[in-house]
C-alpha cells in the first residue's frame, strides 16, 4: 500500500481540545478527554493535514507510512 500516510497522536502531548475530532470526525475519536486516530494508516486526506496544523500541542502527527517522513505539521 505505498503512498499511504500514518496518523499519530502523541498522548504526551494531547490535552483533548478535539479539535481534530471536529475537523476529521470520521479520523478521530476522543475517548478518556484524548484523542485517538480511528485507523493509524490512511490513505492519503487533505483533511488529516488541516487537523494536525490545526491542533494546539502539535499532537497530531501525519507521516509517510513506508518511509515515516513527517508531513504534518511542519517542522
Amino acid at each position: 500500500m505505498s503512498g499511504d500516510w500514518r496518523v499519530h497522536v502523541d498522548a504526551t502531548r494531547c490535552i483533548g481540545a478535539g479539535i481534530c475530532a471536529g475537523i476529521a470526525p470520521e479520523h478521530f475519536a476522543l475517548d478518556d478527554g484524548l484523542s485517538h486516530p480511528l485507523v493509524e494508516r490512511v490513505a492519503p486526506d487533505d483533511v488529516l493535514l488541516d487537523a494536525a496544523d490545526s491542533c494546539p500541542m502539535e499532537a497530531v502527527i501525519v507521516s509517510e507510512a513506508d518511509s515515516m517522513r513527517r508531513i504534518a505539521p511542519e517542522d
